[in-house]
């Protein structure tokens, strides 16, 4: 139970009930209208509401959540910023920190998108990405100018049914990235991304392809400055690794300490396929995010690396799955943290291993 801060009593939270964000179809169609969805993209966020109406809100009674209360969060406020009523629609000025557009490592990068509520605020990409088939763009442009590819991966690994949040990010999007390497094609220089959430709602869909025989080294971070009233950030990941592809994701989350944030997250390796995956979680007031490792083909490797820091009254809570599916496969989880103060971190995880997938190896340490 959390605690009303000012009076030091329960009554506050008891008093409240987990309720639903206050939308129905109508409102659906508003948001897909604004935001210019092509119409097998407004068919999907259909799709996706009419799961959501489905499903209930989460409680600590569900295993997945008995450690996460989330009660506390306001829902009936957290309407899309285009459906909210004039009166509380906010023009955003605010700029993305130039430090975040900085590379990660070394002095260049193969490509950069940087999106700030809803809107494109930069796009550069090097000569080395340019005519070799790659896309690398913001969802909702890629939703219409590529439609083919985007249309036949998402939604194909995080399923609408996964949560209530995977569908609330289904159906309210309104900001992500799609990254697609062709066969064969290898990038030498880093791919990134910025997600700003400047809003007080923020929806995001995160799709990432490499074909057969790619490479590539991508960083994605979604972050925000820090605020006074509460704010809420859904989303998906999906990130699709072809046979003997080679795959580095670096995803950091760095949102400001008064965002709870929930994210679905899944990654398939094809055969000999190799994902590298990098996770930060420093930010936000309330975090509960599912990092699910599908490891599809055989002789498939997957290592999810993940470090954590938390302060204050903090909550981190990470779910990870390593599924192995195929024969001679290898995954390695290994996370790290430190807390201080009264924050709290949860880790739950879980490697399976199918039926028929011999000389399966797999660690996991927190």
């Amino acid at each position: 139970m959390v605690k009303d801060k000012k009076t030091g009593s329960d009554e506050v939270e008891k008093a409240r009930t987990t309720t639903d964000i206050s939308l129905n179809n109508a409102d659906i169609e508003r948001l897909s209208d604004r935001l210019g969805d092509g119409e097998w993209y407004a068919d999907e966020r259909r799709r996706a509401w009419s799961v959501y109406e489905t499903i209930p809100m989460p409680t600590v009674e569900e295993e997945a959540w008995r450690r996460t209360d989330i009660r506390a969060i306001p829902w009936e406020e957290m309407r899309p910023e285009g459906l909210r009523d004039n009166s509380e629609e906010r023009e955003n000025t605010e700029r993305v920190p130039e430090l975040l557009k900085r590379p990660l490592a070394g002095n260049k990068q193969g490509g950069r998108i940087v999106v700030s509520g809803g809107t494109t605020e930069d796009r550069i990409v090097s000569d080395e990405v340019v005519g070799q088939g790659i896309i690398f763009s913001d969802l909702l442009n890629a939703t219409r100018e590529h439609s083919a590819t985007v249309e036949k991966y998402l939604g194909r690994l995080v399923k609408m049914g996964d949560g209530k949040h995977a569908a609330m990010a289904g159906a309210l999007a309104d900001q992500g990235v799609v990254v697609y390497v062709p066969r064969n094609v290898s990038i030498t220089e880093p791919l990134h991304s910025v997600i700003w959430a400047n809003r007080r709602t923020q929806f995001s869909r995160v799709l990432v392809i490499l074909e057969e025989g790619a490479s590539l080294t991508y960083v994605h971070e979604l972050g925000s400055s820090s605020t006074e009233d509460q704010r809420l950030h859904a989303g998906t990941v999906e990130v699709f690794v072809g046979d003997g592809a080679n795959l580095t994701f670096v995803e950091l989350q760095t949102l400001g300490d008064e965002f709870a944030h929930f994210s679905h997250e899944r990654a398939q390796v094809g055969r000999d396929g190799v994902l590298d995956w990098i996770f930060c979680s420093v930010g936000s007031k309330l975090t509960k995010t599912f990092l699910d490792l599908d490891l599809y083909g055989r002789g498939a490797r997957g290592r999810m690396s993940g470090f954590y820091f938390a302060a204050g009254d903090q909550h981190l809570d990470h779910d990870t799955q390593q599924n192995h599916l195929a024969e001679d496969q290898v995954s390695d989880l290994l996370f790290k943290g430190a807390l201080r103060d009264e924050s709290r971190s949860v880790w739950q995880g879980m490697i399976n291993v199918a039926p028929g997938a011999q000389k399966a190896d797999g660690f996991q340490a927190n």
